[in-house]
């Protein structure tokens, strides 16, 4: 899109305007204009998401300090350590796995269970990619926090995105402490 170029009578309308108008630093010295750009030559008309796609946001795990036992850690890092238990919250609503993952991680913790799988999926494949890319998986962003607040907080050891033979980047481990 070009810009119009402004009339006589838009720019004496401008001048009169500066001439009225107070300051708000008066004191302040007036910076010399900027002088134009040069002109470049120009690109084809081609929208910049086309040309390189954004890479799509991915999830982290804060990289915590090991709260368990480092040789458990490392087998169940590898996918060597077999969930005792499992949630599946595929396609549920965040009103509706909260209180399902709370019930399943409290019971399991009363229940003296050690490692429970927690599948919440990758998200949605169809994301957009301009003009900001959007990130997927509500759920998949929303269950490590729910398991470092309370009431699960108090269950919870130790939460590691699972290996891929238990789900891999759509599935979480949770290790959880001994019930006493």
């Amino acid at each position: 899109m070009t810009r119009r170029r402004l009339t006589p009578e838009e720019i004496d309308l401008w001048y009169k305007v500066v001439e009225k108008a107070d300051r708000l630093h008066p004191n302040a010295v007036p910076a010399s204009p900027l002088p134009k750009p040069k002109p470049t030559a120009r690109r084809a008309a081609i929208p910049r998401a086309a040309s390189s796609p954004a890479k799509p946001i991915t999830i982290r795990l804060p990289d915590a300090a090991v709260q368990m036992d480092k040789k458990a850690f490392g087998r169940m890092k590898r996918g060597k350590l077999v969930p005792e238990a499992r949630i599946d919250l595929h396609g549920m609503t965040l009103d509706r796995a909260h209180p399902a993952l709370t019930r399943f991680v409290l019971s399991s913790h009363a229940k003296g269970r050690r490692l429970v799988l927690v599948i919440t999926g990758k998200g949605k494949r169809d994301v957009q990619t301009w003009p900001a890319p959007a990130q997927r998986g509500i759920l998949r962003r929303n269950v490590p926090l729910w398991l470092a607040m309370a009431p699960l907080a108090q269950a919870v050891l130790q939460v590691q995105e699972a290996h891929a033979s238990h789900g891999g980047e759509g599935a979480f481990y949770v290790y959880l402490r001994r019930a006493r």
